[in-house]
């Protein structure tokens, strides 16, 4: 990952935003095992999703796939569960509701008190949100906070990743598309968010492709935008719909800046373009994020 420069007076590393270190209360207790259960930290699972190196092969594990699912059949693979590797999210948990990792948890979340603290306006929001346990962290967190004005936004195509566009020349070997452990339906995402008594009128859907939903969606002004669109074409789309009305003191945050190189030019570019000039602060070894400050 290139070397993230850091803002005077902010961190870089771990989800530090406002540097508390107070003695954890009862809903600290309570976050940080709603954390560990999104994540299923130390639940010792070990099992992989099946991904080929090779793009046939994974054309044909495509197919393959919906195969077994049509008679009810999910193929893992075995591997020794390492609780680094869960705390950093990298890698792709069977059972867990989000495979972000707790260290990006631990950031989203300390946003999100921020902006709740500062009075800093606008909702909260999701795009590319998997099994939803990101954003079921958002609405838990505001819940905490007795927060009962701002909306959470979970942004999905919930049929998996787009094909390739044409437009972005970054994207042509792009195979997310072909995965189909990351296509989670609307309806999956909800069962999830009613397992955690988070299913309310205060967390809405946009479903539907980036492109396509978010240039009208109703949504005023955001105060955190977490963006886990993989690809160039989908981490633009985002930007170009939602940065202006991510208010002045709000967060964006860019989940994979520094594992997938297709994110980091669309983020890059997007910044250029934008005179963008906050400097990006470093969660772990593939997040990033930046305050909002003008």
């Amino acid at each position: 990952m290139p070397k993230l420069p850091q803002a005077s007076g902010e961190p870089v590393v771990g989800a530090q935003v406002n540097g508390s270190s107070a003695t954890p209360t009862p809903p600290d207790r309570y976050l940080d095992l709603l954390k560990r259960c999104l994540t299923r930290f130390d639940f010792d699972e070990d099992l992989d999703p099946i991904v080929p190196g090779s793009v046939w092969k994974r054309r044909l594990w495509a197919e393959a796939s919906k195969l077994l699912e049509r008679r009810g059949l999910v193929a893992y693979r075995k591997r020794p569960y390492e609780a680094w590797i869960r705390e950093e999210g990298r890698d792709w948990p069977s059972r867990a509701e989000t495979m972000i990792g707790l260290r990006r948890l631990d950031n989203l979340q300390e946003c999100i008190e921020t902006v709740v603290a500062d009075d800093v306006p606008g909702d909260v929001l999701e795009a590319g949100v998997w099994r939803g346990g990101a954003a079921i962290l958002m609405r838990a967190t505001l819940a905490v906070l007795g927060d009962t004005e701002r909306t959470v936004w979970l942004a999905d195509s919930f049929q998996g990743l787009p094909k390739p566009r044409a437009e972005h020349p970054a994207d042509v070997d792009d195979q997310h598309w072909s995965q189909p452990f990351l296509a989670v339906s609307v309806e999956q995402v909800k069962r999830n968010f009613t397992r955690y008594k988070m299913l309310d009128d205060r967390v809405r859907f946009l479903e539907g492709w980036f492109s396509d939903t978010l240039p009208t969606a109703p949504i005023g002004q955001l105060a955190v935008l977490r963006v886990d669109g993989d690809m160039y074409g989908s981490t633009m789309d985002v930007l170009d719909a939602l940065y202006d009305k991510v208010s002045v003191g709000g967060f964006v945050i860019i989940d994979d800046y520094g594992e997938i190189a297709q994110c980091r030019a669309a983020v890059e570019d997007f910044r250029a373009a934008n005179k963008v000039s906050e400097p990006l602060q470093r969660i772990d070894g593939s997040g990033v994020f930046w305050r909002r400050r003008r």
